[in-house]
């Protein structure tokens, strides 16, 4: 398996991408099927089994370029030496595929990469107007040459949701299917593994962000019994005078508690209890909110006596604002896990349930 270098993605792929597989990235335009491949070549390559990045009609590669250069994973200077870049609009203008593969084999030979890249093999087809016979026969010779060759291939193209007729389908190893919905007044970003050889992938649709780092894949998190630590004897306290000995010594540790009730009849504040006295015992917690600031939601807690700054300063509190987040259910979980990780959380306060409904 190769580390693909896109956060989330190993994961969801069982571990990475198959060494010498014939990989299909496939989506609507806009989806980020480009840089999801980009960012795989760069995680992979290097100067001894360099990347080989092939464009076609979609763009040329000083087009490209420009606009990949953004993200943080890019880096100029490995151009020429990790990462090499081929422009074959000519060719493909032709409609040429023997000539288009001639190319290819080519510069594999000169070159030797570990990983290609072809963008886009959609555009490549449709120029060369040959009879889908003929068009099989190129893809089925392609993926030979490239298992020979022992490299492992993406090969991008843009399709409507769902049209699995093309015969790359057929013959590829691996099929990364990415789309985007409106979701309200919201884009989300998904992939989903609809085939691996070799490979178990986590199945279903993963939230996907794009930002100035590249792509992010957030994994949705299925049960399992394995990740679920031994329940012990431990009660934490709740910070509430009477209520530990009306609950047998307190809240037992692992467990989820629901706080119900009206407006106004103190779930906040028994939240923010329950904290402060885990605190006192070196303990380290993270609060997520949705409702209010966190300085309305410090200051409130000042209100009541319970001294949360402090905390923060010395990093056993952690306080999540994620109600300005256009975050989708998967990326709000993963900021939450990822938070819990980092300073070693037991207590975890979500304020609230509704709050986190809306958001």
């Amino acid at each position: 398996m190769l580390d693909t270098g896109v956060p989330g993605l190993n994961q969801v792929l069982g571990g990475g991408l198959p060494s010498y597989s014939f990989n299909l990235i496939a989506g609507t335009p806009g989806s980020g099927k480009t840089t999801l491949a980009m960012q795989c070549m760069y995680g992979i390559a290097t100067p001894e089994r360099p990347g080989l990045f092939i464009t076609m009609l979609g763009e040329t590669s000083v087009k490209m370029l420009r606009y990949q250069q953004l993200f943080s994973f890019f880096d100029a200077s490995q151009i020429g030496s990790s990462v090499h870049f081929l422009n074959l609009s000519e060719e493909a203008l032709t409609g040429d595929l023997d000539a288009m593969l001639f190319r290819i084999t080519e510069e594999v030979q000169r070159l030797g990469p570990s990983i290609m890249v072809v963008d886009s093999y959609r555009s490549l087809i449709k120029a060369a107007e040959a009879p889908e016979g003929y068009v099989e026969q190129f893809v089925q010779r392609l993926s030979l040459h490239l298992a020979t060759w022992e490299i492992t291939t993406l090969l991008i193209g843009e399709y409507p949701d769902q049209e699995l007729r093309d015969p790359v389908f057929t013959v590829a190893d691996g099929i990364f299917w990415l789309s985007q919905a409106t979701n309200r007044n919201s884009v989300v970003r998904r992939l989903q593994v609809v085939k691996s050889r070799g490979a178990a992938p986590m199945p279903g649709l993963h939230t996907i962000r794009l930002n100035q780092d590249g792509i992010q894949v957030f994994p949705r998190t299925p049960f399992r019994s394995e990740d679920v630590p031994a329940r012990g004897l431990t009660r934490l306290s709740t910070g509430i005078a009477g209520l530990d000995a009306m609950l047998g010594g307190g809240i037992p540790a692992g467990d989820s508690l629901v706080l119900a009730g009206p407006t106004g009849t103190g779930k906040t504040t028994f939240a923010m209890r329950f904290v402060a006295a885990g605190l006192q015992t070196g303990e380290a917690a993270v609060i997520i909110i949705f409702e209010e600031h966190p300085d309305a939601y410090l200051s409130r807690a000042r209100a009541v006596d319970v001294d949360l700054p402090g905390a923060i300063r010395d990093g056993r509190l952690r306080i999540i604002y994620l109600r300005p987040l256009d975050l989708s259910v998967d990326e709000t979980l993963e900021e939450i896990r990822v938070s819990v990780a980092e300073i070693g959380a037991t207590r975890v306060v979500i304020d609230s349930l509704s709050g986190f409904e809306l958001a």
